[in-house]
């Protein structure tokens, strides 16, 4: 007998969900300490990874980055998440 359809989709989904979400954890943990890299992506997934993590260290970090960062849409970025940390704190 073999499962209906609808239950192999939703079983399908979760399963590429979970993988998923995995995948994202992985490279934002290897990109955490890439804030000043060369690469746009590897700074804005190092931008993901400190917006979880408000301390008044970060903070100063950012507003570091902030004064360096070339890209406009980076920059813009790493405002909001520095705005939203200096209310948090």
């Amino acid at each position: 007998m073999t499962a209906p359809r609808p239950l192999l989709v939703g079983l399908a989904t979760a399963a590429g969900l979970a993988v998923g979400w995995v995948l994202a954890q992985q490279y934002l943990g290897r990109n955490r300490q890439a804030l000043f890299s060369p690469g746009a992506r590897r700074r804005h997934a190092a931008l993901g990874a400190l917006a979880g993590n408000p301390s008044p260290e970060t903070v100063r970090l950012l507003r570091d980055y902030l004064a360096w960062e070339p890209n406009a849409g980076l920059k813009r970025r790493a405002k909001r998440v520095l705005w939203e940390m200096e209310h948090a704190l």
